[in-house]
């Protein structure tokens, strides 16, 4: 399998590059061709110009050498990883620039009018997305909704054609022991190995 594994965090060091470095090991260790890319590190362009706003039409052949990569790459995709932390709400603003260069109409789905229904076009129909958090998830799903879910598993993946989304919470990591990371990043490990043949994380392999 080839699998694109993408880290949305600026800080070197952060628990998100740990996370990132776990599950691109993981996946490499069993096999799999790994395109990993540290969005921050490698300064992936976010800002989008005005001629890749367009919904319906398929976007126009980008100048940017870097996200021409990325369409390139994404295309021949069978899952997909991001690694990020929850600000605010919403991914950082690298990945969210990513999702709006990178996922676009005849590159990720195709369009027949504005009202109509999207068809996805990635043959990556998986995807694990590792968040990082520092609010108690009580709090998150009673006062905030949860906007991370309704971002990835509604309102983004589905439309590119991924029905088989994953998502895991890390929380609260400010306070979190050495142990409990350990155990977080043997949980990445395990969610990483399970993307590869669709299984629950929880069976035994």
């Amino acid at each position: 399998m080839r699998v694109g594994v993408y880290l949305a965090h600026p800080r070197d060091g952060s628990f998100n590059h740990a996370l990132f470095g776990a599950v691109v090991g993981e996946l490499r260790r069993r096999g799999c061709e790994v395109v990993a890319h540290d969005l921050c590190a490698e300064g992936f362009p976010a800002e989008a110009s005005a001629e890749e706003t367009g919904t319906v039409q398929v976007a126009a052949r980008t100048g940017d050498a870097q996200v021409a990569l990325h369409r390139r790459e994404v295309a021949t995709l069978d899952a997909l990883v991001f690694v990020h932390p929850n600000w605010w709400g919403m991914p950082p603003a690298v990945l969210v620039g990513w999702v709006q260069r990178v996922f676009v109409p005849g590159v990720a789905y195709k369009l027949g009018s504005a009202q109509g229904e999207p068809v996805g076009l990635l043959r990556a129909g998986r995807a694990l997305v590792l968040n990082t958090s520092d609010t108690p998830a009580e709090r998150e799903a009673g006062e905030f909704g949860d906007p991370l879910e309704r971002v990835w598993r509604a309102c983004v993946l589905p439309y590119v054609g991924v029905v088989d989304v994953r998502r895991v919470v890390f929380r609260t990591v400010g306070d979190s022991s050495e142990e409990q990371r350990a155990a977080w990043l043997a949980r990445a490990r395990r969610e990483a190995a399970a993307l590869l043949d669709g299984r629950d994380p929880s069976s035994r392999s």
